[in-house]
């Protein structure tokens, strides 16, 4: 084996123990001869082991193999491994697997009921939403309560085994079917009264407890008179706490939304979803109806603001959440009736086919892969999710079936950018790690910059992460093992539709160009099972509706890839859309559990494929 004296100095593509472990090695064309076998293994000396780190080719903006990623990892307790160093990580990308249980905020990803419908499966549970008004000492009126007496209810809450949830996991609940945990409530407060945040929000950290305010903007601002108020300032404090949900009660708090006219409603419904997510920074998601009062026209209107679901009360006849007409009526108890629900709140059965979900923010990539599409607001797209996510970097641009042919890859969407300068390039732009290539290919120095904060995909044997990228470090093989150890692939996309479990709002997408376009779109994320999710859409839609779209859908996390005319998506080898697509050169697949190896690159392609990039 042969290597300049310059490639020696800076790495090679080789692994260094393996240019070892060859029988001749030739530094600047002089050859030694490497040492004769030894009949016993021998221990592994803990300063070769500091190599690892040590800046290699990886630390450079070039093209580098990222083979040594796909090892499986070594036992350090086999034999020839000394004990001084048994326990120490010799791989630093082998990811512990992660535990899969059951959480409350799974969602079916099979089996939707169209919005704003109620699942039949939701319909049989009885998930109470409780109700309440000012917290305060002395009270005022016959629905406030003291400090003591609402720390009093979380207390009972608790104690009988209820788990107070959030709008996001009822709604999921009620559009899918999929259970609660065993004895579900969700809290709520209406008008933002400043006992909410002198009084409520700390008992609610104290006793970990989330719960969802409703606020009309003109009361914070002074506009309207009324009883004491939330500042903007106590607002954004609560807004940035994960316990908490920020939502609309109309603008000016009129008492009876179905007497004013078009123009006014559309203020009161439209306006306060502005002024609050232009105040906050947050998506205000939810309408919670003054006094309780609406008709169709005004469910009408909540929808048209884009609001995705609404809450509602009556005086009389209460019922649960799974009761109500529609996502946009949601019903609520008053909190004088939490004694009478104590023993009948129930999250509702199981839904067939409905997978485990990991904890947290882990990830399931075990589950077999699944195809469906899914018609929902005048829109329609397909979903492929399961399995283990890869990427395939072909040497050309083709269609994906040509790319799949001979692949253990199950379905697959088009990836990453590209340039467009030369029909044959499989040049993208920004950084590219392949496993169908295990190679590192650095994104060009001058473009790179205009790529910073794009969401960086990095994906790793057990898990995903999308970063902002950052072109001063992760234009790197080694900037991108040390943001993700274990990373085998790695590309940047256009922008993040849903991050952190919140659809995006426009002014995300900064100035990615025709983001506000309707185009077909292409996109794929992680959903609330910890699934991979891949897809396309059939119809012309943009990004902000298209982030609401999959946030609804179940995506916990989805970042948009190529779009327009590279659209495309495909299953069993064969195309999921009706047209012919731009030619591509790069895709990501999903690998079904029964052709994965269990290696942390499973992806095998034919060598016979002549689209594939040869090692």
């Amino acid at each position: 084996m042969t290597f300049g004296s310059g490639a020696f100095l800076l790495g090679a593509a080789v692994p260094l123990a393996g240019a070892l472990s060859t029988g001749l090695m030739s530094i600047g064309g002089v050859g030694l001869a490497a040492p004769a076998a030894l009949d016993q293994p021998q221990p592994l000396n803990a300063g070769f082991l500091a190599l690892a780190d040590a800046p290699g080719v990886d630390a450079f903006p070039t093209v580098v193999s990222s083979e040594r990623l796909c090892r499986r990892p070594v036992d350090l307790n086999q034999a020839g491994v000394s004990s001084a160093i048994a326990g120490e990580s010799l791989f630093h990308g082998s990811s512990p697997s992660t535990a899969v249980t059951r959480a409350a905020e799974a969602i079916a990803q099979l089996g939707a009921a169209p919005w704003p419908s109620i699942h039949p499966l939701a319909a049989e549970a009885r998930v109470p939403v409780l109700m309440y008004h000012d917290v305060l000492e002395p009270p005022e009126v016959f629905f406030d309560l003291t400090p003591a007496d609402f720390e009093s209810h979380l207390k009972t809450i608790l104690d009988n085994g209820l788990t107070p949830i959030s709008p996001d996991q009822l709604v999921q609940h009620l559009r899918t079917g999929v259970a609660l945990p065993e004895k579900p409530v969700l809290i709520t407060f209406d008008d933002g009264y400043a006992g909410h945040y002198e009084h409520v929000y700390p008992l609610l950290q104290k006793y970990q407890v989330p719960a969802t305010f409703f606020v009309f903007p003109g009361k914070v601002d002074g506009t309207v008179a009324g009883r004491s108020t939330l500042t903007w300032d106590q607002l954004k404090t609560m807004a940035a706490d994960p316990l908490i949900t920020i939502a609309s009660h109309s603008v000016t708090h009129p008492p009876d939304l179905r007497t004013l006219s078009d123009e006014e409603l559309a203020y009161e419904v439209v306006e306060s979803k502005q002024q609050l997510e232009a105040q906050l920074g947050i998506p205000i998601q939810y309408f919670s109806y003054p006094t309780g009062h609406y008709d169709e026209r005004v469910a009408q209107a909540v929808a048209d603001a884009g609001y995705l679901a609404g809450f509602t009360m009556r005086e009389s006849d209460e019922k649960f959440a799974g009761a109500s007409e529609s996502l946009l009526t949601i019903e609520r108890f008053g909190q004088s009736n939490l004694q009478a629900l104590l023993e009948v709140a129930w999250g509702g059965p199981t839904a067939a086919g409905v997978m485990p979900v990991v904890a947290d923010s882990a990830f399931n990539f075990a589950t077999p892969v699944a195809v469906q599409t899914i018609d929902q607001e005048d829109q329609s797209f397909s979903l492929i999710s399961g399995g283990q996510p890869v990427t395939i970097h072909a040497n050309s641009r083709y269609q994906l079936p040509e790319m799949l042919a001979g692949s253990n890859v199950a379905g697959a969407v088009d990836g990453g950018f590209f340039s467009l300068k030369y029909l044959d390039s499989n040049v993208m732009i920004g950084p590219v790690l392949s496993q169908s290539t295990r190679q590192f290919v650095p994104g060009y120095p001058g473009e790179t910059p205009k790529l910073n904060g794009r969401p960086l995909v990095l994906i790793a044997p057990n898990e995903v992460q999308f970063v902002p990228f950052d072109a001063t470090r992760h234009n790197t093989l080694a900037g991108l093992a040390q943001e993700l150890p274990g990373v085998t692939d790695a590309f940047v996309a256009a922008g993040w539709l849903v991050k952190d479990g919140l659809p995006q709002p426009a002014s995300s997408f900064g100035t990615l160009f025709d983001y506000d376009a309707r185009r077909h779109r292409a996109f794929w994320g992680i959903n609330t099972a910890g699934q991979p999710v891949v897809g396309v859409t059939h119809t012309m839609v943009d990004s902000v509706q298209l982030g609401e779209l999959l946030h609804q859908a179940g995506l916990r996390d989805a970042v948009m890839l190529d779009s327009g005319a590279s659209t495309s998506l495909a299953y069993q080898g064969d195309s999921l859309v009706g047209y012919t697509p731009r030619p591509v050169p790069h895709l990501l697949g999903l690998v079904p559990p029964e052709a994965n190896d269990g290696s942390p690159c499973p992806l095998v392609i034919d060598e016979e494929n002549p689209t594939t990039i040869k090692r």
